[in-house]
């Protein structure tokens, strides 16, 4: 699969195993983990792991979470896309079967308007490219600024359920909806 998108301000491009230092760096972050479980990673073998598990999603379902650049820079910031999460290890609460879109930036990215920027292209690739009817995307209750996002690029909340140990608010937007935003 190759995969690249563009924005004003990113280049979203394939994970590739030469991201394995940034890719520790950024799961390695407890900030980062903060709404995500709280389960950083300790080893670069766990980062290793969770490249090749973005891998096999490009090739097995063709479409998965990808390397986001800062133009500017030419520095990997984080990772932005789609998953299509199926089978009983990736359901959310009774969610199964749904595309979710996610993004994952170090900290000192935050607040730079980069997970909406690079969202909306996402959501464009979904639904102009891969003829997408419905775009999913989670957040735990308390994580204010991802909540924002996702209301920001157009989902809507559709209802809160409790997912291990924390609350998490669900959103969808549909195919119909995004067209009638992009007119």
């Amino acid at each position: 699969m190759h995969f690249f998108l563009e924005t004003e301000r990113l280049i979203m491009r394939e994970l590739l195993i030469t991201d394995v230092d940034d890719m520790f760096e950024l799961d390695s972050n407890p900030e980062v983990h903060k709404y995500l479980g709280k389960n950083p990673i300790n080893t670069k073998a766990q980062a290793e792991a969770a490249i090749a598990f973005i891998r096999t999603q490009y090739l097995e379902r063709g479409i998965g979470r990808f390397a986001t650049i800062e133009k500017s820079s030419g520095n990997f910031i984080g990772w932005s896309g789609l998953k299509l999460n199926t089978g009983e290890i990736e359901t959310l609460g009774t969610k199964k079967e749904f595309y979710d879109i996610g993004y994952r930036f170090m900290p000192k990215y935050w607040g730079k308007g980069y997970a909406t920027e690079s969202s909306i292209a996402v959501l464009d690739y979904g639904f102009q490219n891969l003829k997408l009817d419905l775009i999913c995307g989670a957040a735990e209750t308390g994580n204010t600024a991802s909540n924002a996002i996702l209301q920001k690029i157009g989902l809507q909340y559709i209802e809160q359920f409790p997912y291990e140990s924390e609350m998490v608010n669900w959103y969808e937007l549909k195919k119909e909806d995004y067209a009638k935003t992009m007119s």
